[in-house]
């Protein structure tokens, strides 16, 4: 195993996590950032380094867009953070996708010859904290978080397997709708009827 694949393996994990239960909305767009970071590493396994940088770029501007939404509302933090009961429950579940991963992944990349390990690892990750983002979060920007990581643990999964420039345009294309949907979600509740 490469020890730059565990490395952004451990980062994706840690910053799952804190898309998970993080409450302040800055430290979340940070964790996405970093996320991407992650993503960019694995990706660059089986892309060249003009491609893999598409992934990283797309992801940034999706997480800069989604901040600067955000930045842009009232601070409302005392009313949009999320109760702190749920953190336990929260890492409960993120521990029980883990030993999901840490099983089926070995299996994935048996079955699906040219996903390595590391990359089968952190996709699924993704994809499991990403769809436990989108189940328990109760707010917009959690549930588009939640959008977003999936995606990207997809995009690992595929990149293993395709290396379609169109697709990788298309995919890049997926992750700014999906900012752009959310920073839309963010605004709408605070907008004006149109009479």
């Amino acid at each position: 195993m490469n020890p730059l694949s565990i490395l952004a393996n451990l980062l994706l994990l840690g910053t799952s996590v804190a898309l998970l239960v993080g409450r302040q909305w800055r430290w979340r767009i940070v964790a996405l950032a970093l996320q991407y970071l992650g993503v960019f590493i694995l990706v660059l396994a089986a892309w060249p380094l003009e491609l893999a940088a598409v992934k990283l770029v797309s992801g940034w501007m999706a997480g800069t867009v989604l901040g600067f939404t955000r930045l842009s509302l009232a601070d409302a933090d005392a009313s949009q953070r999320e109760q702190s009961a749920g953190v336990g429950f929260r890492l409960v579940a993120s521990g029980l996708v883990v030993l999901v991963v840490l099983g089926v992944a070995p299996g994935l990349s048996a079955w699906a010859a040219p996903i390595s390990v590391p990359q089968a690892w952190g996709a699924l990750l993704l994809v499991g904290m990403g769809l436990l983002n989108v189940g328990l979060g109760v707010r917009s920007l959690a549930n588009i978080l939640g959008l977003l990581t999936i995606l990207s643990g997809f995009e690992i999964l595929y990149a293993a397997i395709e290396t379609s420039t169109l697709v990788a345009g298309l995919l890049a294309t997926i992750h700014l709708g999906i900012a752009l949907v959310g920073a839309y979600l963010l605004v709408a509740p605070g907008m004006d009827p149109i009479e």
